[in-house]
Order: structure tokens, then sequence, then C-alpha cells
């Protein structure tokens, strides 16, 4: 059976902004969750909310990008996942690429020493933009990352590539090698855009993409989870995804 973690975004931002990480991923580890996600965009106190959370996380999602805009590493944004992973006693930063583009091939150098320095490993996830969370894009990225001499996994989020118009079973048979943790997501399209939904909602082909996908990957949950009874709601969905 699957690790299963819950991404603590999937409370939703509004109840996470007023009971806080802690209660939620307390909430998730009762409900049978292996472990939890902490969201950086979602902390309200960095310097106490951090220290509260160790020991809950395996992963710490950073909201920035690798690259800022303009093309030039963000070692700072790195440094700052580094650092909060570090205090969750998290073994895993997840960031997207950001603003990687042509002239950015020349600082990868850069990237391969700070990661040198620390035990934290680092995953790449396709976010919603295209030039972050399309497969051109990671592709291209991943393979100057190579030839620097930086070999890198990857967060495969099930749902984005609908927000970039690509298949997401074609993106997984591209990377399907680099995948080491897995965003379940299932989409549905409203008039004016994607939104995300349990996966047993999806308009999405999941199940086909499961069997692409690595089977023996920690899989999170990155969907809604809404209901009166919230701990069983919890509790049936990570059962759900533990299951597939």
């Amino acid at each position: 059976m699957s690790t299963v973690l819950v991404s603590l975004s999937s409370f939703g931002a509004a109840e996470v902004g007023r009971h806080g990480q802690l209660w939620y991923a307390q909430l998730a580890k009762s409900a049978g969750a292996d472990s939890v996600e902490v969201r950086g965009e979602m902390l309200r106190d960095a310097a106490t909310e951090l220290p509260a959370l160790a020991g809950l996380a395996s992963v710490y999602s950073s909201p920035e990008g690798l690259w800022a805009e303009g093309g030039w590493l963000d070692s700072a944004a790195l440094g700052r996942g580094i650092a909060a992973a570090t205090t969750l006693g998290a073994k895993r930063l997840k960031m997207s690429i950001g603003d990687f583009r042509a002239s950015s091939h020349g600082s990868l150098w850069g990237l391969k020493v700070q990661l040198s320095e620390t035990r934290i490993e680092l995953l790449i996830e396709n976010d919603q933009t295209v030039s972050a969370g399309s497969l051109p894009a990671l592709m291209t990225f991943f393979n100057a990352a190579e030839s620097a001499g930086i070999s890198l996994g990857m967060t495969f989020d099930m749902g984005n590539w609908h927000y970039v118009g690509e298949c997401p079973i074609e993106a997984a048979k591209a990377l399907g090698k680099r995948v080491r943790y897995v965003h379940c997501k299932g989409v549905q399209r409203l008039p004016a855009k994607w939104v995300a939904v349990p996966l047993a909602e999806s308009a999405a082909p999941w199940r086909a993409l499961f069997r692409v996908l690595p089977a023996d990957v920690p899989r999170a949950i990155e969907y809604p989870l809404m209901g009166d009874d919230l701990l069983a709601v919890a509790r049936e969905q990570i059962a759900f995804v533990r299951a597939l």
C-alpha cells in the first residue's frame, strides 16, 4: 500500500488561516496520514509555526520559484526553502523552476553547489504556468540540469497539466523515471477555469494515469477536504488513496 500524505492546502486557505497548519497536521495524522506537506504560503508566523510542526511533515512546499523573473537563480529563495525544511525535519523541499530560460543555464553550477551543501532533497513540481509547468519547459530544464551534473527528482502534480493544456499521461510517460512524489488531484472544467476536485469526481482519466506513474512513491492528497465531520472525510480519502 502507498505512503499517503496530506498537503495542508487541501483544507482551504481560509480555514488553515483560522486554525493554523499545526491543527490540521494533527487532524491529518489522526485520520491516518503517514505525514503532511507544510505549505510556505500558508504560514502565519514561520518562526513559531515551523518549530511547532517539527516531526509531523516530510515535505516543505515553497511558494517561490528557483529562478526569479529575468532568469537569475534565486539562491536566497532556495536557501529559505532548505532552512524551512530543515527546521521541520522534512527530508524534501518542493519548488517550481520559476523563470528558467536560455540565459539561466550558466547559473546551474550555483544550484549544484548549493544542493551539495544540504541533505534536503529538492523535488521540482510542474506548476500551473506554461513557463514552469509545461512538458517542453520541464524537459528543457531537466536536460540542462543533467548536463550540468545535477540529477533531480520530480513532484508530479496530476491536475496541473490541464491548466497548461497538456496531457498528464503523455507527461507521465516522458517524466515518469524522475517522479519521486505524486500530488493526487482531480480536475473539473468550469466555464472560465479548471478547479481541483477529489479523484472520484475528476473529469480526467486518473486511473489510467496511475498505471503509468511509479507505484512505489509517496502520494499526497491535494484536493479539497471539506465536510461537517472533517476527520471522517479525511480518513475516508486517505484510505481511498492508500488503496489505489
